[in-house]
């Protein structure tokens, strides 16, 4: 105290942890914990941090959106794992169809690879949908179902454009009561600031 020299605290500074679980427990309307904020420069560098833990080897592999905003891509093969694709359904406005999610899961082990994770970018990039929270839940159960973590890319949920309205993974997950373990990433350059980039 008083110091110079410190460190500050590795998840982030607490009043700011603070004021982030704070914003998140107004939007979900279920309470959130700063213990359980990690803040990091950017929504990519917590998407890097992210897949380096849960990409152990060449056959660890993270289920992936097509299209897809190319963070992910590039950053699963930069920490040697496997992109597995899967499409979103174009005619259904751009939904996750659990059916396509098994498929894709399913060629994905029959080549090998360990799916670890499965990523979701929700409002859409670029695709600009927001999934239903029917979707949602849909996804989480097949999330539990396959021992998956959800990565959800939420950083435009400030920016929405349509008839959805943003629901977040990480309130549907806590009204299911699911278990299944969440990262979920926002941004200040998205939902504040309206500026992007390093």
């Amino acid at each position: 105290p008083g110091g110079t020299g410190a460190y500050s605290e590795s998840q982030g500074i607490g009043l700011v942890r603070k004021h982030v679980a704070e914003f998140i427990s107004k939007r979900d309307g279920v309470e959130a914990s700063a213990d359980d904020i990690f803040l990091t420069d950017g929504a990519s560098q917590g998407v890097a941090v992210s897949t380096n833990l849960l990409i152990r080897n060449e056959l660890d592999g993270i289920m992936i959106p097509i299209p897809q905003y190319p963070l992910y891509s590039a950053t699963i093969s930069l920490c040697g794992g496997r992109a597995v694709g899967y499409y979103l359904n174009e005619a259904k406005g751009w939904s996750m169809e659990v059916s396509e999610l098994k498929s894709a899961l399913q060629n994905a082990r029959s080549e090998g690879t360990h799916v670890r994770a499965l990523a979701v970018i929700n409002p859409g990039n670029p695709t600009g949908q927001c999934l239903t929270a029917e979707n949602i839940r849909e996804v989480v159960k097949f999330c539990e179902e396959e021992n998956l973590v959800i990565m959800a890319d939420e950083v435009y949920q400030a920016n929405v454009y349509g008839g959805v309205p943003f629901t977040s993974f990480r309130k549907v997950v806590t009204e299911m009561r699911s278990d299944v373990e969440l990262f979920s990433f926002h941004s200040v350059s998205k939902g504040m600031v309206g500026e992007c980039g390093r």
